[in-house]
């Protein structure tokens, strides 16, 4: 499978002067954030955010200053909803490193949550970019909208295919299409397109939110189930069809499993055997693989480019990636 920093060649030196600004856009007077923002730049992702944005940027007309704003405004107010969602879920660790609010305790992470936020939103209005503005801030309404949805269904253990689709478009999809749509706006491009691409990352999106939840029903490193959805009580794709494939005694049966035994390794590995046996992991690939070809049609009505390669070598990762 083709690595990461392969398909970042064409915009290779875009990120490198990314990554500079970005550090700068995060900088304060004050000594304690910016030793937080500084550890928060050291245990970065894999920049698969700002990608989107430059490579969409170049298939819409060009690479310009404002690009690096929108990928910048991205990345802030991403982190923002990271280090804030740390601290309601409680999580000690994030991408293997400790997270802000297990060093520095919750208080103190949600404080350096809203100063990325406002980071962010400073940032634009400095240099009236309205445009990307609106694009992002639309997509954090729509990630925290995504979230209550799924606490609210969650409670009942019942969710519908709708309602699981509606909560990952909201969710994960979301960010992924403001990238795209941000990289394109900051291009120039017309309304038409910049929808257009708003469009393809959200078949992006949905297509690597249906690929994690697939994860879930693996093994991990030593062989142990994984299962870290059903430990969450979390309902997702492959559950769902199982679900609606059997009768009613057994659908029972496995809703009280997932409800009341969670923290059952052996439980939740007859969850996940359930959900094998029932064609589960076929029936999301195969959802996942439509998104997938509805992302590559969309890049179809482009012109061939290096950066159309680059989106779709993009594509092909999220969906073929094995973590």
């Amino acid at each position: 499978m083709i690595k990461l920093s392969e398909i970042q060649k064409p915009i290779a030196k875009e990120l490198e002067i990314f990554e500079d600004k970005f550090k700068e856009s995060m900088r304060s007077s004050v000594p304690l954030l910016d030793r937080i923002t500084h550890y928060i730049v050291k245990r970065k992702g894999k920049q698969m955010r700002p990608m989107f944005v430059f490579f969409s940027a170049g298939l819409c007309g060009g690479i310009s200053e404002a690009t690096y704003r929108g990928a910048a405004l991205v990345e802030l107010l991403h982190t923002a909803t990271l280090v804030h969602d740390d601290v309601v879920d409680n999580a000690n660790v994030r991408r293997g490193f400790f997270s802000v609010n297990a060093l520095w305790k919750n208080k103190i992470a949600v404080l350096v949550g809203d100063f990325l936020l406002a980071k962010g939103l400073s940032l634009s209005i400095r240099n009236d970019d309205f445009g990307l503005l609106k694009i992002v801030t639309e997509a954090v309404e729509q990630m925290s909208e995504g979230e209550l949805l799924q606490i609210e269904k969650a409670r009942r253990l019942d969710i519908e295919e709708s309602i699981y689709f509606e909560v990952i478009r909201q969710k994960t999809a979301s960010l992924i299409a403001s990238c795209c749509a941000c990289g394109a706006a900051s291009a120039g491009a017309d309304r038409h397109i910049v929808e257009q691409m708003r469009n393809f990352g959200e078949k992006v999106g949905i297509a690597f939110q249906i690929k994690d939840d697939l994860f879930d029903f693996g093994v991990d490193d030593v062989g142990k189930p994984l299962g870290n959805d059903i430990k969450e009580k979390k309902i997702t794709l492959p559950l769902i069809y199982a679900l609606q494939q059997t009768g009613r005694s057994q659908k029972r049966h496995i809703i009280n499993l997932v409800k009341n035994h969670n923290e059952n390794d052996q439980k939740v590995k007859e969850v996940i055997e359930f959900v094998k046996t029932s064609g589960g992991m076929e029936y999301a690939t195969t959802k996942m693989q439509a998104y997938q070809q509805e992302a590559f049609d969309i890049l179809a009505d482009f012109p061939e480019s290096a950066y159309r390669n680059g989106l779709e070598q993009l594509v092909k990762y999220t969906t073929e990636r094995n973590k």
